[in-house]
Order: C-alpha cells, then sequence, then structure tokens
C-alpha cells in the first residue's frame, strides 16, 4: 500500500507530508484547496509526464516521493528484476523537477518508463479521463480481454498480424511499375558492377598513401640511406661505428681480463656491436631493393582518387563501399528475380492467412464467452449502486484485420427499464458513467494483485442514494487492498476509515495548502461542513453522525 506521500513545491502546496492507512482513505476539502495537484503529484511520481509550471512560484525545484509497503510477492520480484532493491516488501519512488528532472527508486537512479512499469504493479489511479475511455469503444474490448486473461490469445494472434503486416510490407516494395523498375537495375547494375570491378582490398588506401610519401621523398630517403650506410660501415677516410664498435668490444674484452671491474662494459658493448651489425645488414638489404619507380606515382595517385571518388559517393571506408556493393548486388539480385520472390511472398502470405483466421475466430469466441461473465458481474455491481433496472449487452461485429483482432465490440447499456441497451456515449449521464466505470475497475480488481486503488472524484454527478451504495462499493473494495478517494460527497466521506482534510492558509501575502489527519470529532466537524456548508448548527452535527453510523453499520 501507498504508506506516505511527501510532497513540496507543487504549486500550492509548499510541503506536505501525508500518512495513508490501510482500508478506505478519504480525502475532501475546499475548492481550489489543491485536491487536483494532489492526484497530479501522486501520478507525477507514478511516471504521469510534468511539467516545470507545476513549480511553486518563486522556487527552482519540486519533489515527490512516495513510499509503498508491504507490496506483494509478484511486485517485489519484478521490482527487483529490474534491478532495484525491494527489502522488506518497501520501495520508495521518489522524483525530482527543475533545471535537472531526476527519478528514483530506493535511492537509486530510473526511467519514466521502469517508473511507469513499477507503478503499474503497485496502484492504478482512476480519474475522469477514464470515464472519457468509456465512451470510447476502442478500450471496450481492452475491459473484456483483461478480465477474461486473454493476453496469450491475443500474444498469439499478434504474432501472426505482425508477420502479415511484414509480408505485406515486402510484397509493395517489390511491387514497382516497370519503368521504375528499370531505372532501379540499371544504377544498382552500375553500382554493383563499378565496385565490384574496382576490386579494393581493405587497408589499400593506407597502404597506398605509405607508398606515395615514400616515392615523393625517394631523393631524400636515398641520401639519409647512404649517410647511414656510411657512419654504420664507414668509407675510405674513416672507420664507421659498425668497425668502431667491434674493435672496441675486443679492447674491452682483454682489458677485462685483467680488470674484471670492466666485464660488464665489456659485455654491453659487445651487445651494442651486435645490434649495429643488424642495423648496418638491414640498411644494405633495404639500399639493395630500393625502387622508386617515378612512374608508379601517377598510377598510385589514380587508385587513390578512385578511392576516395567512392567513398564520397558508397562509404567512408573500403569495408562500407563493398559492403555497398554486395547490398546493391543483393537488390539486383531480388529485383531480376521480383517474380520468383513476389510469388514466394504469395504462398507465404497463403499459408499464414488461415492460421490467423484461426487465431483471430479463438481470440473472438473467447471475447464473446468472456463478455457474458463480464456483463453479468458488471450488472451485479451496477444494481447495487442504484441502477437497478440496468440493462448490458455488447454489439459484436467483425472487421478485416488489425493490431487487435477482427472484432468490434461496444458496450451497450439501458439504464431505464422498457428502453433498448444504447452506446454509453448517447444515453448514460455522468453520475451513471462513473457507477458503470466503478463497476469495472471492481470487477477488474478481482484480476490483479494492485495492492492501492486511487478514485479521483468517482462520484461525480452521483448524489442521495447512489452516493451511499458507492461509498459501501469503495468499503468492500477496500477490505481487500488500500483505497484512496478525493470526493466531494457527504456519504461517500463518511465511509471512510481515514479522513484527510485539505484546505488553504494565507500567510503574509502567500497562499499554502494543508493536508490534515481528522481526529473522530473533526470527522464529523467535516461531514457536517460538506453537508451544510461554512454555518454549522447542532442539526448538522447530528446529521453527520448519523451518517457516519450508519456508514459504518455492518
Amino acid at each position: 500500500m501507498l504508506s506516505q506521500l511527501y510532497i513540496k513545491n507543487i504549486a500550492v502546496i509548499q510541503e506536505a507530508a501525508i500518512d495513508l492507512g490501510p482500508g478506505f482513505n478519504v480525502f475532501t476539502g475546499e475548492t481550489g484547496a489543491g485536491k487536483t495537484m494532489l492526484i497530479s503529484a501522486i501520478n507525477g511520481v507514478l511516471g504521469a509526464r510534468l511539467s516545470r509550471d507545476i513549480i511553486r512560484s518563486g522556487e527552482d525545484t519540486a519533489s515527490i516521493s512516495a513510499l509503498f509497503t508491504g507490496i506483494s510477492q509478484e511486485a517485489a520480484q519484478r521490482i527487483e528484476e529490474l534491478g532495484y532493491d525491494c527489502g522488506d516488501r518497501e520501495v520508495l519512488i521518489s522524483r525530482e523537477i527543475g533545471a535537472k528532472n531526476s527519478c528514483k527508486v530506493g535511492g537509486r537512479p530510473a526511467t519514466l518508463q521502469i517508473l511507469r512499469e513499477i507503478a503499474s504493479l503497485l496502484i492504478d489511479v482512476h480519474g475522469q479521463k477514464d470515464n472519457h475511455r468509456l465512451l470510447d469503444p476502442q478500450y471496450h474490448i481492452e475491459y473484456i480481454d483483461d478480465f477474461g486473461e486473454l493476453a496469450p490469445l491475443r500474444q498469439q494472434y499478434s504474432r501472426l498480424y505482425e508477420q502479415l503486416l511484414e509480408l505485406r510490407k515486402k510484397l509493395r516494395s517489390m511491387e514497382q511499375s516497370d519503368r521504375e523498375k528499370e531505372q532501379r537495375i540499371a544504377l544498382l547494375q552500375y553500382q554493383a558492377g563499378e565496385i565490384e570491378a574496382a576490386n579494393l582490398q581493405p587497408g589499400e588506401d593506407e597502404e597506398l598513401a605509405s607508398r606515395r610519401d615514400t616515392i615523393r621523398n625517394a631523393e631524400r630517403i636515398l641520401k639519409l640511406t647512404a649517410e647511414a650506410k656510411a657512419l654504420l660501415d664507414g668509407d675510405d677516410d674513416s672507420d664507421g661505428a659498425a668497425n668502431l664498435l667491434n674493435r672496441l668490444s675486443e679492447v674491452l674484452g682483454k682489458l677485462s681480463r685483467f680488470v674484471p671491474e670492466l666485464t660488464d662494459a665489456a659485455s654491453q658493448i659487445t651487445e651494442a656491436a651486435y645490434v649495429v651489425d643488424d642495423v648496418s645488414g638491414e640498411v644494405s638489404r633495404y639500399l639493395d631493393h630500393m625502387d622508386f619507380d617515378p612512374r608508379s606515382l601517377d598510377e598510385i595517385e589514380d587508385r587513390l582518387e578512385l578511392i576516395q571518388s567512392f567513398k564520397r559517393k558508397y562509404g567512408a571506408t573500403i569495408e562500407e563501399i563493398n559492403h555497398y556493393g554486395k547490398e546493391a548486388a543483393e537488390q539486383l539480385r531480388q529485383i531480376q528475380f521480383s517474380q520468383e520472390i513476389i510469388d514466394g511472398l504469395l504462398e507465404e502470405e497463403r499459408a499464414l492467412l488461415p492460421k490467423l483466421a484461426q487465431a483471430a475466430d479463438e481470440l473472438t469466441t473467447a471475447r464473446h464467452q468472456t463478455a457474458r461473465t463480464f456483463l453479468s458481474r458488471i450488472k451485479r455491481e451496477l444494481e447495487f449502486l442504484n441502477m437497478p433496472s440496468v440493462k448490458l449487452t455488447v454489439s459484436a461485429g467483425r472487421c478485416d484485420y488489425k493490431a487487435n483482432g477482427q472484432d468490434e465490440l461496444e458496450l451497450l447499456i439501458s439504464s431505464n427499464a422498457g428502453e433498448a441497451p444504447k452506446p454509453l456515449a448517447k444515453i448514460a449521464s455522468g453520475g451513471e458513467l462513473s457507477r458503470v466505470m466503478l463497476s469495472i475497475k471492481n470487477v477488474l480488481a478481482e484480476k490483479d494483485a494492485v495492492g492501492t486503488a486511487i478514485f479521483d472524484e468517482i462520484d461525480t454527478g452521483v448524489s442521495g442514494a447512489a452516493a451511499q451504495k458507492i461509498g459501501k462499493k469503495l468499503q468492500e473494495v477496500a477490505q481487500n487492498r488500500q483505497v484512496i478517494c478525493v470526493t466531494h460527497l457527504a456519504p461517500v466521506a463518511a465511509c471512510g476509515d481515514s479522513h484527510l482534510f485539505i484546505h488553504k492558509e494565507v500567510e503574509e501575502g502567500r497562499t499554502y495548502t494543508r493536508v490534515d489527519l481528522l481526529s473522530e470529532e473533526e470527522h464529523v466537524q467535516e461531514i457536517a461542513r460538506i453537508v451544510s456548508g461554512e454555518d454549522i448548527t447542532e442539526t448538522a452535527l447530528n446529521n453527520a453522525r448519523e451518517m457516519l453510523s450508519l456508514a459504518h453499520q455492518s
């Protein structure tokens, strides 16, 4: 359950630490006191997008955190699979909005996507947007699928449907006009042929550039090599380094027999002489095989220019150029043999369609079976919520394949005896929509393990006996999970186990919102205020006490 909500600098809420208990928690308050901001804050910590406009005037940052305790084993396991600690089945989710937005789960950074996934395991928020969704038939299928736990059948269908889309995408790309095909063939033949004829080798450009630099500097290289050779081997006028080191090695070797302290020095000179001899040999071999043909420079320049032109057209490296050539050749093959490929794709489509049709039929059958039980359960809920004459049915049709099957389903309702069921959007009042949505939420809640349900003004458009029934229904829901409800109706508020009052105060010209947990007597006073307004009489207080007594009768 949601044990504590902490809000700082959200609109008129400067700072509030709200402790929530199990069972039925109700929020009431003055108009404009911040009830909407409270729900926005909860949605925000659960991953909804928030703008900087929500930050309290004069502040740079805002923060929200929610502590969940006693969460289910399944939820805890999934949270730990996502990489977050869930020791003692507790988790703290927090967000900061400002110059740098941040999200954290258990003190560790998280993304909004992770926040939303974790939130879906912990809490279900119902607001006015859910009533609007109820008017859109595309969501009716989702209610039936969720109630019937039809996800496996839907996934089986979706996999086949995605395969069909991919096949048809390939077919569309293959079915080009003859003129476009001829132009494409000519271009691909030129590109693939040009790259194949060039026969570029990986690393060739670097090797050619090195050879070009060598030829360009041939005269200097030759001069320096000859000079190095003379210094190593000597000439008619002087000994070279190799001869001098060999003689020195010989002398120090003899000397070390008499002066042992020079033995290491003699060894080092001997090793140096060997090294210089090796260098002399390498320089000699290089000098013997030097081949600086100026005519090859033009060939190298031409080859490098060809590679550079290919890089401008086909890729930044020789590997990318060759890959482009292979791709062009493959596309050419596909176009040249397009009819064969098209025939193959059509054959795949013909083989896939019966499988897809079977999966769609299975999904449709399961939905129709589920819908009967689902509507029966909803009807029972609505009868309790003071709609005794309600009739529910489903308008069912079939359409072409789409992402969620072939079904076109719409919930139809008649709330008065003798009237034929019609679409919700045409006949349902605001109060009826609220009760239908509450019924759907309550029935679907049995299928999940979410520990907290939040209802934001679920009682819109409801009054009298219907409001009492909604309060009783929320009490019933709260026996198995935590319920948090923002309400403006006394019969609903009277059913709460904990009552929190949201109110505004003005200090030094600034407005502050406070959230107070009411005592038993304050609970009575707030119920009386909701009923009679600011002038609370003894009669209003007695009425409030009676309402509370009735609300908590078993």
